[in-house]
């Protein structure tokens, strides 16, 4: 069965279901979350996305995403989905949200009414190879370097959260 994702207004407030490749083929605004795990030093894990991804193959990107289930809220399937792609929960506060709308190669858009979660982890991740094909931890600032300098190698979601939201995801304030 495939997955259905919560279609939603500009409001956030639910408007329906829909299967999600379906809202990704008429670009329909839906709920997702991106999490932000960092560690003592003010690291962001990053994960590489596998190589087999519908969108984005291989680009690198925040911690994990992914969208909400009926029912469930932001914190509950950022844990979920924490736990699916990278192998394991920590808590998670909800930081900032927004809408983007990228379109992809593939004939699919991504137009999410997107929630920021972070959290803080210092461990090794064990993670799930479906889903991603590495990780690293890197300082804030050189992610926002290497955003600018390579921007063809991270994730379209991930670049507009660093150019717009930067200082509500930086924890080391």
């Amino acid at each position: 069965m495939e997955e259905k994702v919560i279609l939603v207004n500009e409001k956030d407030e639910q408007i329906g279901l829909m299967p999600k490749m379906e809202a990704h083929e008429k670009a329909l605004l839906h709920r997702a979350f991106s999490v932000f795990i960092f560690n003592d030093k003010n690291e962001l894990m990053l994960q590489q996305r596998a190589l087999n991804k519908y969108h984005s193959p291989g680009l690198w990107t925040n911690t994990c995403c992914s969208h909400q289930r009926d029912g469930e809220t932001n914190i509950e399937a950022g844990k979920r989905r924490l736990q699916e792609e990278m192998g394991f929960v920590v808590d998670l506060q909800e930081s900032v949200s927004f809408i983007y709308k990228a379109p992809f190669d593939n004939g699919l858009t991504e137009h999410e009414y997107d929630h920021v979660l972070l959290g803080k982890y210092n461990e090794t991740p064990i993670i799930n190879p479906d889903e991603v094909a590495s990780w690293k931890w890197m300082p804030l600032e050189e992610v926002k370097t290497d955003i600018s300098k390579q921007p063809d190698l991270y994730t379209e979601w991930f670049k507009v959260i660093f150019d717009k939201f930067y200082e509500h995801i930086n924890m080391s304030k």
